[in-house]
């Protein structure tokens, strides 16, 4: 996504996170207010209000003291950003390494920071792939799932080869009636 590199430079993962929850606050109430952030961060009202004052001197929010906070254009494009990067995480940790929706969202809020463009399309290109890929699919992530509990054999893996070529040939049967 393209947004103002000034505004971008030296963004800190927290203010991100401020980003990021302002979004979301915004989706459910049209506006945030400093009290709903602070309590969505888990962070005390002083250290908000220090953020509010870095991002509107930004130009990524409107907000006055005492007033509600809305994110402006870039601030929006920004928070978008955020969240694709966050969502595309979890979903490739849930998804594809089977860690629980709880890791998943915990690694994803904190890599979701420092990976870069290329990376996340990259996960993107992954995802899809696995979606539609016929080697791939329930199967395959069970088996992965396997692995990563007991280990493999190789009488596992021919198996698994056999039920994927045997599921491939059928979607084929169909696909030409």
């Amino acid at each position: 996504m393209l947004h103002d590199d000034d505004a971008c430079e030296g963004l800190s993962a927290s203010l991100e996170d401020y980003l990021e929850v302002i979004f979301h606050l915004e989706q459910s109430n049209r506006v945030a207010r400093a009290k709903d952030i602070a309590d969505q961060m888990s962070v005390q009202r002083a250290s908000v209000t220090g953020a509010l004052k870095a991002l509107a001197g930004r130009g990524l929010i409107n907000y006055i003291p005492y007033s509600f906070v809305t994110l402006t254009a870039a601030g929006r494009e920004i928070a978008r950003d955020i969240i694709h990067r966050h969502n595309t995480l979890r979903e490739f940790f849930v998804t594809a390494l089977q860690l629980s929706p709880e890791d998943a969202e915990a690694n994803a809020c904190r890599i979701e920071h420092a990976i870069d463009p290329a990376a996340i399309e990259r996960l993107v290109h992954f995802l899809e792939f696995i979606h539609i890929c016929p080697r791939t699919g329930i199967d395959w992530f069970d088996a992965f799932a396997r692995y990563c509990t007991k280990g493999t054999r190789t009488s596992d893996c021919m198996k698994c080869l056999q039920k994927c070529m045997d599921r491939t040939t059928e979607s084929n049967r169909q696909d030409e009636s």
